[in-house]
């Protein structure tokens, strides 16, 4: 498909199936997959209608979403070989989404035979669109962003250690809370708001869109053992840098949080 094709498809499935349920959930729309885990009515048919539409248009491709996925894990193992695959969180943040806060995204990831060749990320309240392509840099609502400089305060937004709060970060940073949404600390990132961020989950729908974004803009995205990160690629704990240096410096303090 054609990028103005897919960013319309997102912006139209947005529309229609999940601004109309924007703080007008019913209580039963909102669903507990797994303790701790939720999920709403329109996570299920905004997947449903990102599918049917990459499903019309590339026939024999592979689509990789995160509800599809909780039913039936196969597609997820044949993400790394697939000569074609489309990569859905249909609704990133639901949590957000579920409880009414503005932070949440729909995210897409392009990947060919493991690559992941582009990707977008479409933040409806706050009307951003964040697309990247493969040597191609990344935009935001069509204006490409500049690669910055080593962000200045050094900030980093990570995964306490088993859900514990954060303990006191040494003196060359401060480390605060992810937003709850990958579709908005990954931007984060590349506008230079954030140094760094650290999960403990590496689910591709969370990682690939915005993964692409920040190794396009110079920085790097690997698991803490430092193996860069890509389709079938997992790990203790999963660190993006917005420079190799910021990357270095956040593995370093990750290692001496969770070692206390």
């Amino acid at each position: 498909m054609q990028t103005a094709a897919v960013t319309e498809a997102i912006l139209q499935v947005s529309a229609a199936e999940i601004m109309p349920r924007f703080r007008s959930l019913a209580a039963d729309e909102i669903i507990e997959k797994r303790p701790g885990d939720v999920v709403t009515v329109a996570d299920r048919l905004a997947e449903q209608a990102l599918t049917a539409i990459f499903r019309r248009e590339n026939p024999g491709c592979l689509v990789v979403g995160e509800e599809g996925v909780y039913a039936d894990a196969s597609p997820l193992k044949a993400l790394p070989h697939a000569e074609l695959a489309w990569v859905i969180d249909p609704v990133d943040g639901t949590r957000n989404f579920a409880s009414g806060s503005a932070d949440f995204a729909v995210m897409v990831a392009e990947v060919r035979k493991g690559v992941t060749t582009r990707s977008w990320i479409w933040q409806p309240v706050h009307g951003q669109m964040y697309y990247a392509e493969l040597g191609g840099g990344v935009y935001r609502n069509d204006v490409r962003l500049p690669v910055a400089s080593q962000p200045a305060p050094m900030v980093g937004a990570v995964h306490g250690r088993y859900g514990r709060p954060l303990p006191p970060a040494d003196e060359r940073v401060q480390l605060v809370r992810l937003a709850g949404c990958c579709g908005v600390d990954y931007p984060h990132v590349v506008e230079g708001r954030r140094a760094f961020l650290g999960y403990w989950s590496m689910h591709p729908w969370d990682h690939l869109p915005g993964g692409l974004m920040v190794t396009e803009q110079g920085g790097v995205l690997a698991t803490i053992e430092g193996a860069p990160y890509q389709a079938g690629v997992t790990g203790r704990y999963l660190l993006a840098g917005a420079t190799p240096e910021v990357w270095q410096l956040a593995r370093g303090v990750v290692r001496d949080q969770f070692n206390r």
